[in-house]
C-alpha cells in the first residue's frame, strides 16, 4: 500500500518478460537536453520544454499562502496542506507522463540514440538554474529512454558532455561561448546554427566514435569492425557499421547488469 496526497494505492510487482517488436530503419540520432527546448536532435528537430512547475508556480504560491493563514493543528490547515500536496502531485505526474511519452516516441522511431551523460546532481548546485533543471526532469527522461531501448532492442550510448556545445560540428573548430549564447557561429568554416543543434550533431558523432565508427572533419567515415571476442550480431538497417552494436543476451549492447535496467523506471 502506498499513500499519496489523493489517496491510497495498491502496488503489485509482476515478473514477466516484455519485448516490443521494433522495425529497424537505420535511423540514428543524437539528442541535446536543454532548457530552452526539452531536447534538440541532430536533425534540428526540437521538443518543447513543458515547464510544468513554472506554469503551476502561481497556484502553488496561493495554496502556500492559504496554508500559512490557517491555524496550526486545525482541520482547515490540514485541508489546505492536502490541496497543496495534490497540486505538487499533479505536477509530478505531468512530468512523468511527458517523460514516458517522449522517450517512447523517440525510441520507437530510431535504431540508435546518443545522449550526454549529464551529472545532474552537480548541475543543480547552480542556484540560478537549479529549479529549471529539476523541472525538466532530464534524469527521469533518460531512465525511460534506457528502459524502452531495452524493450525495443536498440542501441543507446551516453557520451561525455565536454565541449559538445563549443566544438563546431562541421569543421571541429572550438568556438568559446557561454550558455546564454544560443547561436553557434564558426569563424573558420562559416557555419551558423542553433547551439543545441550543433551540440546534438557533436553528441551523435561522439556516440558513433564510442561504438567504433570514426568520422573525420572532411566527411570521410571509417568502418566499424567488431572484435571476434564480442560475439556480436547484425542489427538490420541501412548502415553496415551498425553491425555488432547489440550483443546476444544484452540487447542494448552495454555492460550494465544492475537490476534497475530490467524493471520499470520509477
Amino acid at each position: 500500500m502506498v499513500r499519496r496526497a489523493d489517496g491510497y494505492y495498491a502496488q503489485f510487482c509482476v515478473d514477466v518478460e516484455r519485448e516490443i517488436k521494433h522495425e529497424y530503419t537505420g535511423k540514428i540520432v543524437g539528442i541535446d537536453l536543454g532548457l530552452e527546448f526539452f531536447y534538440t536532435d541532430s536533425n534540428g528537430q526540437t521538443v518543447a520544454n513543458p515547464r510544468r512547475l513554472r506554469k503551476s508556480e502561481k497556484r502553488l504560491q496561493r495554496l502556500q499562502k492559504r496554508v500559512s493563514k490557517r491555524k496550526k493543528g486545525s482541520a482547515n490547515r490540514k485541508k489546505a496542506i492536502n490541496r497543496m500536496a495534490r497540486q505538487h502531485l499533479k505536477v509530478s505526474r505531468q512530468r512523468k507522463d511527458h517523460a514516458v511519452k517522449t522517450a517512447g516516441a523517440l525510441v520507437a522511431s530510431h535504431d540508435l540514440i546518443a545522449y550526454e551523460n549529464l551529472q545532474v546532481r552537480n548541475m543543480v548546485r547552480n542556484h540560478k538554474l537549479a529549479k529549471s533543471i529539476s523541472d525538466a526532469s532530464w534524469s527521469m527522461f533518460v531512465d525511460w529512454v534506457e528502459y524502452f531501448a531495452k524493450l525495443h532492442k536498440i542501441v543507446t550510448v551516453a557520451v561525455p558532455p565536454q565541449y559538445t556545445s563549443q566544438d563546431c560540428s562541421v569543421c571541429g573548430n572550438r568556438v568559446q561561448k557561454t550558455l546564454s549564447v544560443r547561436t553557434h557561429q564558426c569563424l573558420k568554416c562559416g557555419t551558423v546554427m542553433h547551439s543545441d543543434h550543433n551540440a546534438a550533431k557533436n553528441i551523435l558523432v561522439k556516440g558513433l566514435e564510442v561504438l567504433g565508427h570514426k568520422q573525420s572533419t572532411d566527411g570521410q567515415s571509417g568502418t566499424y569492425t567488431p572484435g571476434d571476442e564480442n560475439h556480436l550480431w547484425l542489427v538490420e538497417g541501412n548502415f553496415g557499421w551498425l553491425s555488432g552494436l547489440v550483443e546476444p543476451g544484452n540487447p542494448r549492447g552495454d555492460s550494465m547488469e544492475s537490476a534497475a535496467i530490467f524493471g520499470t523506471p520509477d
